[in-house]
């Protein structure tokens, strides 16, 4: 667990609660978690997902793996506790989307099934929805795809550390909802979390 080290610190409450954010924007904010392999499809889902909930007047916002490694956390490689320190990082900035009404998507392997689950008990804490999505593909499967050459460069011992050959993928014990991508479409699997969103009444306030 991160310490807190900034001391004379004082937590500033406002006046705007969640419920009226969300009334205000028509929707609840939540986390909309997909975690899986790289090549898995999370980022072409997530992408996917973005651009039908905004053409249905949602607000939604896509935090993906590489994208925040250019900025935020440009300074985090992928060591087992830079790999925490990276997902501790991005379930912080979900939580304040989704405070703010926004359906986030986050698109990260997050492969350890501990730093998933601190996400989701930051959430809850605020009475957040965090809904976990396993984007679910065989390891061959992936590996056919390989969209970034990566799987090659491992098994070539070009990285070290890689989820899926010599470092772990902890599959999610409970997820809400387990999309296998090697036998779905981009379509088939956005349709799916649509109607989680609808299910869980996330797309209306």
């Amino acid at each position: 667990m991160t310490q807190q080290v900034a001391t004379n610190i004082t937590w500033h409450e406002g006046t705007v609660s969640k419920e009226e954010r969300f009334k205000n924007l028509g929707q609840k904010g939540c986390t909309l978690w997909m975690t899986g392999l790289s090549g898995s499809g999370k980022s072409t889902i997530a992408v996917a997902l973005e651009q039908v909930l905004l053409q249905q007047n949602k607000h939604a916002y896509r935090l993906d793996g590489d994208n925040v490694r250019h900025g935020l956390n440009k300074n985090l490689g992928f060591s087992a506790d830079d790999r925490t320190e990276n997902i501790r990082r991005i379930g912080e900035v979900a939580k304040l989307f989704a405070d703010a009404g926004i359906i986030t998507i986050t698109s990260f392997i997050s492969p350890y099934r501990a730093d998933r689950d601190l996400c989701r008990e930051l959430h809850d804490k605020e009475g957040l929805p965090f809904l976990e999505v396993f984007i679910d593909c065989t390891l061959e499967e992936a590996e056919n795809r390989d969209p970034k050459g990566l799987y090659k460069k491992a098994r070539a011992g070009e990285i070290k550390g890689f989820t899926g050959i010599d470092d772990p993928y902890e599959e999610p014990a409970d997820a809400e909802l387990h999309l296998k991508t090697h036998e779905l479409s981009v379509a088939e699997s956005v349709q799916k979390i649509l109607d989680l969103l609808k299910e869980k009444g996330l797309t209306s306030a």
